[in-house]
């Protein structure tokens, strides 16, 4: 997986999301806008974030492994059990 650039800062971030409150559009195919890199933060719990293109890859998020997301490149995140993340937007 990719890490930040070293030169972003956060901007944004969403409020905390757990398996009852995940949004359907996290949970399917979407992209961050271009120039916008992002990191999905976990606070307890386990999360599964897929990679779409150029090749399929499955990460298991946790509290030590968070996901980094790249500008334009197509993903999407799956619930394995109980959760508690939040999204932060760099640019």
């Amino acid at each position: 997986m990719k890490a930040l650039p070293e030169n972003l800062s956060e901007f944004k971030r969403t409020p905390e999301f757990t398996e009852d409150t995940l949004p359907e559009g996290l949970q399917s195919r979407h992209t961050t806008p271009t120039g916008t890199w992002a990191k999905i933060i976990i606070i307890q719990g386990t999360l599964t974030y897929r990679i779409l293109e150029p090749e399929l890859e499955e990460i298991e998020l946790s509290e030590s492994q968070p996901g980094v997301i790249e500008p334009m490149v197509p993903h999407e995140v799956k619930l394995t059990g109980e959760v508690r993340f939040y999204v932060a937007f760099y640019r």
